[in-house]
């Protein structure tokens, strides 16, 4: 009796929180600062809307919150690497926090853009040190436990957040939605203040200067196998998400006659199944592994919304949507893990802000051509062309993971290997000391020259050496 209630144990994924006191910080932390986020975006948008009443002051505020990330991924995250991921967590739950408690007080649609994108740069270095130490808080064998609890409590965020908003906004005006966002991450940054440092880092960080560490990030990216099949796999994907994002309204209350409460079922509809699929993902991938696991997932995708895309009526368009999203759900925790486990700890940080920066850009450039297309063929044309851009993503992602081993037990070494193969094609040389031009790069492991990036990053850190020289002299 004793060991059947131990297995219970070890195999409960909420009982994960208990077993690694940590995670369980940085997982409440998290909950609590995506409901809160979601809670004031919805605020946000009345808020830039109800001051303008103008659609392109609410597009503002929307790349506003990530573009960001884009720039962030492409110039800054090596620092997610170097910087001490708790402390970085906790400035920028506070740097959100002060946004949010200067909001009240702003009301020039400029300053709130503004203050907007102040919190877009704080979430662009949260994201990436949050995802990169969860494997450095839970044993390897509950890393999928602890992705899958994570991706489900950040869909049940985006579920709940903007229904508590709108019932707010009916009695209260943004500010007491943006109190209690501010709050979250008052509450976030407490929590993750018990994390030890150590905890969230496992290696002592790897750097050649900045600008190397930019382009040795985007090359492992490259180099990695896992890395580089997230990278291209989720971009195409992405395609789709997008139009599925900017027709949704129109294939609701136009394509299927259903208003607006037949746009809300679509969205809650696609809520469950994100939340079905990221809960499920875990004993799945114990099952059919980490390969079929996600393929099928994104060939899921393709055939939950072209099945919606083809429905007459609401009622038959929200099951596909359920399914589709579900799959959507699976995908994601299959991503995490894939990049996870293909980035050393060394160099994770920067391996997902570069992912993430590259996601975000597509979607921003694909949200715009959807919204175009929409309006010239219509969204359920539209819908269409998105289920068969994830059965073509699913396509890509089975031709991609021919490396990926179908048996669970050899999967794992798979990425290992893949891993330690790219770091050692990185040929990592000597830092040059502080404030000294950096040298030529070596040649590459296999005696060529260096790429163009290697070069590139190698002038910027140069200038940057000899600013610093001219500043040391004194003056003539």
């Amino acid at each position: 009796m004793l060991g059947s209630d131990a297995h219970v144990e070890s195999s409960s994924r909420l009982g994960l929180l208990r077993r690694s006191p940590s995670f369980g910080y940085l997982f409440l932390a998290t909950a609590g600062s995506s409901f809160g986020t979601y809670l004031a975006a919805i605020a946000l948008t009345v808020h830039v809307y109800d001051q303008t009443e103008s659609g392109v002051w609410v597009a503002a505020l929307l790349i506003a919150d990530f573009l960001p990330i884009v720039v962030i991924g492409l110039a800054l995250g090596p620092l997610v690497d170097r910087l001490s991921r708790r402390w970085l967590m906790i400035a920028s739950d506070l740097a959100r926090f002060g946004v949010f408690v200067a909001l009240p007080f702003v009301d020039r649609p400029a300053a709130i853009v503004a203050l907007a994108a102040v919190s877009g740069i704080a979430t662009g270095f949260f994201v990436p040190a949050a995802n990169a130490a969860i494997p450095n808080l839970v044993p390897e064998e509950e890393l999928v436990n602890a992705n899958s609890l994570w991706a489900t409590v950040e869909t049940l965020a985006w579920m709940i957040g903007p229904v508590v908003a709108g019932l707010m906004l009916t009695v209260w005006p943004p500010s007491v939605p943006y109190a209690v966002n501010a709050a979250t991450f008052l509450l976030s940054a407490a929590l993750v203040a018990r994390i030890a440092r150590g905890e969230l880092q496992s290696e002592e960080p790897v750097t050649r200067g900045h600008w190397r560490d930019v382009a040795d990030g985007v090359k492992l990216v490259l180099l990695s196998r896992p890395l580089r099949t997230v990278l291209v796999v989720w971009n195409v994907v992405l395609v789709g998400s997008a139009a599925v994002n900017v027709a949704e309204v129109v294939f609701a209350k136009e394509d299927l006659g259903a208003g607006n409460l037949g746009f809300g079922i679509l969205v809650a509809a696609s809520g469950v199944g994100l939340a079905l699929g990221s809960f499920l993902a875990a004993p799945a991938l114990g099952k059919v592994g980490l390969r079929r696991h996600w393929v099928g997932s994104i060939f899921l995708m393709g055939a939950g919304w072209s099945g919606a895309a083809l429905s007459t009526t609401i009622w038959v368009a929200a099951p596909f949507v359920v399914a589709g999203a579900a799959g959507n759900g699976a995908a994601i925790v299959c991503n995490r893990l894939l990049v996870q486990r293909g980035a050393p700890d060394q160099y994770r940080g920067r391996a997902l802000a570069t992912i993430m920066s590259s996601n975000y850009a597509v979607l921003g450039l694909a949200m715009a051509a959807a919204g175009v297309v929409t309006n010239q063929f219509g969204a359920r044309a539209v819908w269409i062309a998105a289920g068969l851009v994830f059965v073509a993503g699913s396509v890509v992602a089975l031709a991609m993971t021919r490396w990926l081993p179908v048996s669970t037990s050899e999967e794992q070494e798979a990425i290992e290997a893949s891993a330690e193969s790219a770091v050692a094609a990185l040929g990592n040389g000597d830092t040059p000391a502080a404030g000294e031009p950096s040298p030529e790069p070596a040649l590459e492991p296999n005696g060529e020259k260096p790429s163009g990036l290697e070069r590139i990053a190698t002038l910027l850190e140069e200038i940057e050496a000899r600013r610093e020289l001219e500043a040391r002299r004194p003056a003539p």
